[in-house]
């Protein structure tokens, strides 16, 4: 810097690979041990999320929980979860974000005790509300604490690594639940979690650096309150639908109360000279087109999980153990593929790894259509790797696009923004297919004018009601009905899944065309740091619009440029240095 003037020297580096001690600043020498810590975390928060499913039959026998309570006990989670993420990322970038992954580590490890110890449905269902608190700081922290650690040349593997230890917990939750279930009381479900929190929060005190917002931006009490009461209530909403009717006047009210908040949210924010979430982050495609793929991935993802562990556990008799056991192939494939889908993205680019990675996805759930009441096991895993190797692939992108497109001031926004649209986009797949399943799978079964008022409403309600019918029935017409239940049961699952692998298609077209084909991360930055800088002004505008400013079509080698003929740090890996 020369004469006080701030030069475009100062803020970017241009070169043609990265090379030991050409960093402006060294990279932590323990960022993949941070890794570990990070995941280790983030793990125990998604199969926190998926591994009461299994326990259920168990929670109503031994704590007499009824169908509403156990609604309760598995969304109060979820609600709390998602109405905070926004909040949760907000604060984190304000006052530390090692201090978000602390307290949220904190909040869920003493929920998961809670929990362990409760005797009654109500006070479970307050824990996992506790425990949906915690989730709620510990998640965006994870994934924001990663983009300020690592170079940006290793951001996106990183990323990558980050997302298939996501995506493995949702198969990787029943397994372990079935497996505490089979040999130790129901509490073990939560007690797991203990160690987990009390190793993540040693090796975060050694190993975790903190970070923030250096702009320190006030924060937004009006714009968190909106959020938490309109995400909340959308939620609820799309959880509701399939239970109580999409027509029903409580799902309805839910809905109409989360667009009247939401808006207002919206209007806030617009109006809010230092908001919470810039809705200007919508207008870059590289933000917009990674949260739609997120959305929708989930989507499929979600909605297939909840149908295929009942197909595993109903019609084809598997304990949750054994039905856990049976997802293995899922969660290896996803695990593998996902930190690989780094260097697939720097051969093709980002746009070409998202778009084929759904479509991949579209593909495997036609192959899940096409499942059988005989069905083999071999049938499963092809769907299961298929499905695996598309999620794996669009996961990591489209979560490094989001990310790629925000200062580096705002990742903890950006990682929550991430995490809730994996959420509503989960919660959107198991209400919209489960309600598909619903229709077809009544339509299927049939009259059942012979049986009781009591046993045909069982029956309606589930595929488990209706073998359990069946068994009560006993003989030869016990089985008749048993072997008609499961196919309806598969009807209604392919029905589910050709739609689900249409929403997958279409997603990968529509991704194609909105999502550029780079990533690149924020050098639009340096634009601020030129507005009292002639000379830099001029020297930013000789050099071209860089490849993060939409409509720019240069390379940059950040790890998902599909070309890597060069690449800028300084700003773009991190914020102005004044």
């Amino acid at each position: 810097m020369a004469g006080g003037r701030v030069t475009l020297a100062d803020h970017v580096e241009i070169r043609t690979a990265p090379a030991a001690g050409q960093w402006a600043a060294p990279p932590d020498s323990r960022r993949w041990w941070t890794l570990s810590v990070l995941c280790l975390s983030l793990l125990m928060v998604v199969v926190g999320n998926t591994a009461l499913n299994v326990a259920i039959p168990t929670l109503v026998r031994d704590i007499h929980a009824t169908d509403t309570q156990l609604q309760w006990i598995v969304d109060a989670y979820s609600l709390v979860f998602a109405g905070l993420l926004l909040t949760a990322g907000a604060l984190g970038d304000r006052f530390g974000r090692k201090g978000a992954l602390t307290i949220g580590l904190c909040i869920f490890g003493t929920g998961s005790f809670l929990a362990g110890v409760s005797d009654t449905p109500n006070q479970l269902i307050i824990c996992r509300a506790i425990m949906g608190m915690g989730g709620a700081f510990v998640m965006p922290a994870t994934l924001s604490i990663l983009t300020n650690v690592f170079p940006v040349h290793e951001r996106a593997r990183a990323i990558a690594i980050w997302a298939g230890v996501a995506g493995a917990g949702g198969a990787i939750g029943p397994i372990t639940s079935g497996y505490l279930l089979a040999h130790f009381h129901w509490g073990a479900v939560f007690f797991i979690n203990l160690p987990v929190v009390a190793v993540a929060l040693i090796g975060g005190k050694f190993l975790v650096p903190t970070s923030r917002d250096p702009n320190r931006i006030p924060l937004d009490p009006v714009g968190s309150v909106l959020t938490i009461v309109g995400l909340a209530s959308l939620l609820y909403g799309i959880i509701e639908a399939p239970i109580r009717g999409w027509s029903d006047a409580r799902t309805m009210a839910s809905f109409a109360l989360a667009v009247v908040v939401l808006a207002e949210f919206a209007l806030w924010e617009w109006r809010n000279p230092q908001p919470m979430l810039d809705l200007n982050f919508f207008k870059r495609k590289r933000f917009t087109g990674g949260a739609l793929a997120i959305t929708l991935v989930f989507f499929g993802m979600f909605g297939m999980f909840f149908l295929i562990t009942q197909y595993l556990q109903f019609v084809h008799g598997w304990t949750p153990l054994g039905a856990g056991v049976r997802l293995l192939p899922f969660a290896g494939v996803m695990m593998v593929t996902a930190p690989s889908s780094a260097r697939i993205a720097e051969r093709i680019g980002t746009k070409r790894t998202v778009a084929a990675g759904l479509a991949i996805a579209a593909v495997g759930l036609l192959i899940a259509s096409r499942l059988q009441v005989n069905s083999g096991y071999g049938l499963l895993v092809i769907a299961f790797s298929v499905m695996a190797l598309g999620m794996a692939m669009t996961m990591p992108s489209s979560t490094a696009s989001i990310l790629s497109s925000l200062p580096m001031g705002k990742q903890g926004v950006g990682s929550a923004v991430n995490d809730t649209t994996r959420e509503l986009g989960g919660a959107l797949g198991v209400a919209v297919l489960g309600s598909i399943f619903a229709t077809r799978y009544t339509s299927a079964l049939g009259s059942l004018s012979r049986l009781p008022a009591a046993a045909s409403e069982a029956a309606r309600s589930s595929v488990g009601g209706a073998i359990e019918v069946a068994h009560q029935i006993g003989g030869p017409a016990g089985a008749a009905f048993e072997h008609t239940a499961k196919k309806a049961f598969i009807s209604g699952q392919s029905t589910a899944f050709v739609l689900a692998a249409a929403v997958a298609l279409a997603a990968s077209f529509l991704i194609w065309r909105i999502m550029p084909m780079h990533l690149s991360y924020d050098y639009e930055a340096m634009e601020d740091a030129a507005a009292g800088d002639e000379e830099l002004a001029v020297e930013l505008e000789e050099l071209g619009a860089f490849e993060g400013a939409e409509g720019a079509d240069e390379t940059v080698d950040d790890g998902h440029d599909g070309g890597g003929r060069r690449e800028r740090t300084g700003v773009g890996a991190g914020s102005v240095r004044r």
